[in-house]
């Protein structure tokens, strides 16, 4: 069997660095890390994109503290639970996934993962996907195990009284994705269950099942979001969004754009710096003659370093100094073939890639997010539907970061 460290400070941190809540309560927790008993946990990752995003990499960065201490570490692909849907949070039903799209999507997600997670040597993380074990339940184990609940559970979250409010749909799917959560963790006979603040009710929902079914109490832990100070979650919505697939010097320039309230937060969640320095970091920022933009650097970096390795951590550092903060143009610049003599700036913007849609770029224009560089002029076009005139050399600019060059 192996061994795990009991070390005082380490299980300290562990129950306290990034987390909001542990159920039952966080004394009996440390109580059985200091049993040395090698605890089973895991956490569950949904592949509704093809991409994990930083917001799982909080998650991973508390699973690898786990696993460094010698604890038996699940990584769990949701390829049922991702079919369903998790409906948290969510004002309409989420679209439904097949099995081919969710496993497509998750293709890499081990590979992303290895930034937190060690999968060999003497402790690898376990990979698992939930369809092996839901696919095999028939009608009467799901009348079996859903009679553990009650519709007076499900019905009082919040999105669903929302909807029902605004008389949106509620269909009887959502309220079966927290019942297949909480199958996992009976399936698996896991000890302890991580995840984001916004998971705790379908956590929960596994440690109750549980209790039910075998008597066992799992521990819940929850972790904070990152969220600035108004509540906002970073996100795609946002353009803010860190996915872990992210290119280095897209993913250093992302995290430069995020507001300032997010650093100190940011380092406790997602990198492996001592909070010993954090506190320092901290204390420093209430100082005037400290520029936050500094300390922003340093945390752009760490993360980059950590998902994609610090030479490429170099790299985007580089080029972010040299293109925002020099503003001088990349030479790698993206080149976009077009016949056309004039084209409507959205249209453009869908064709460079800088845009997905018409209505993303609609609204990229109308916050001066969209440049046009002729030569030594820039101009900020403000009108989506501007006739644009095409001529070699043009240069395309989205944010401070992107560019297309028209050949």
């Amino acid at each position: 069997m192996k061994s795990v460290n009991t070390d005082k400070n380490l299980i300290e941190e562990l129950v306290s660095r990034g987390v909001e809540n542990v159920y039952p309560d966080k004394k009996t927790l440390i109580k059985e890390l200091n049993s040395k008993k090698r605890l089973k946990l895991y956490c569950g990752f949904d592949p509704s994109a093809p991409s994990l995003h930083i917001g799982h990499a909080i998650a991973l960065n508390k699973l690898s503290q786990f696993q460094k201490l010698g604890h038996e570490v699940i990584f769990l692909i949701g390829s049922f639970t991702g079919m369903i849907g998790d409906p948290t949070d969510k004002k309409s039903a989420r679209v439904k996934l097949s099995r081919q799209e969710v496993l497509e999507n998750s293709k890499t997600y081990q590979k992303q993962a290895a930034s937190y997670l060690k999968f060999t040597g003497d402790n690898p993380a376990k990979v698992l996907y939930n369809n092996e074990w839901n696919d095999k339940l028939n009608f009467t184990d799901l009348i079996e195990l859903s009679s553990n609940f009650t519709v007076q559970q499900m019905i009082q979250r919040d999105m669903f009284q929302v909807r029902l409010k605004e008389e949106k749909p509620i269909y009887l799917h959502e309220f079966l994705y927290p019942l297949a959560q909480a199958y996992d963790s009976l399936y698996m006979n896991v000890d302890l269950e991580v995840g984001g603040n916004d998971q705790m009710f379908n956590m929960m929902c596994g440690r109750d099942l549980m209790k039910a079914k075998t008597g066992k109490e799992k521990f819940v832990l929850t972790l904070k979001l990152l969220a600035d100070d108004t509540g906002k979650k970073m996100g795609k919505s946002e353009g803010n969004a860190v996915f872990l697939d992210n290119d280095a010097k897209d993913m250093y320039g992302k995290i430069m754009s995020w507001p300032d309230d997010l650093i100190i937060k940011s380092f406790e969640l997602c990198t492996f710096i001592s909070l010993e320095e954090i506190k320092k970091m901290e204390k420093s920022l209430k100082d005037k003659n400290t520029n936050p933009r500094d300390l922003k650097m340093k945390l752009a970096f760490e993360i980059t370093k950590t998902i994609r390795g610090e030479k490429e951590a170099i790299e985007a550092q580089e080029s972010f100094i040299s293109t925002v903060q020099k503003k001088v143009l990349p030479d790698d610049i993206e080149e976009l073939s077009l016949e056309k003599e004039k084209i409507q700036l959205d249209e453009l913007l869908i064709k460079s890639s800088l845009s997905l849609s018409k209505s993303e770029a609609r609204r990229l224009v109308q916050q001066g997010a969209i440049k046009i560089i002729d030569k030594n002029n820039t101009k900020i076009i403000l009108n989506p539907k501007e006739q644009i005139k095409l001529k070699s050399g043009l240069i395309i600019q989205r944010g401070k970061r992107k560019f297309v060059k028209i050949k």
